[in-house]
């Protein structure tokens, strides 16, 4: 073989080894590091116990219905975002002309004078002075959220 034909296949071996050294190395991530696409379980765990935390904290009375009784004539007024559900006796909506109470569960508008139906939850759009009307004495309501009371 004549010598320049050693330097050639000698500089093609060695730049076939370092596009293969180049290759691999560029596969391999710190592990870690940014680029790295795993986490370690230790780090999905602390991560999944902030979340729990956060929502611990978030939770409260305000997530739990209330359960209030209403003599006949008295008036239940919502919040804004108020819910209410009738469970005994009979009550009516009370608005204030801008439109009434949202019937989730029928997916309708409930107006002024119209009866509430058992069972059915109510929400109360605006802080405008919507709410339930016990025709009855023996109303019972379930109340999520902020009220008042109005003979």
């Amino acid at each position: 073989m004549s010598k320049r034909l050693k330097v050639l296949v000698i500089l093609m071996a060695v730049a076939i080894f370092f596009i293969f050294t180049l290759g691999a190395r560029a596969d391999v991530v710190e592990p870690g590091s940014e680029n790295d696409p795993l986490v370690t379980k230790s780090y999905v765990d602390k991560a999944l116990f902030n979340l729990k935390q956060y929502v611990d904290s978030r939770s409260g009375d305000s997530a739990s219905f209330e359960i209030v009784y209403l003599e006949q004539g008295q008036q239940l007024i919502g919040d804004r975002g108020t819910e209410i559900i009738l469970r005994s006796g009979i009550g009516t909506v009370v608005d204030t002309g801008n439109g009434g109470l949202a019937d989730i569960t029928e997916g309708k508008d409930i107006t002024n004078g119209e009866n509430v139906l058992q069972n059915h939850l109510l929400i109360v759009p605006r802080d405008d002075g919507r709410g339930v009307k016990a025709v009855n004495s023996n109303v019972i309501l379930l109340v999520k959220g902020g009220y008042t009371l109005v003979k």
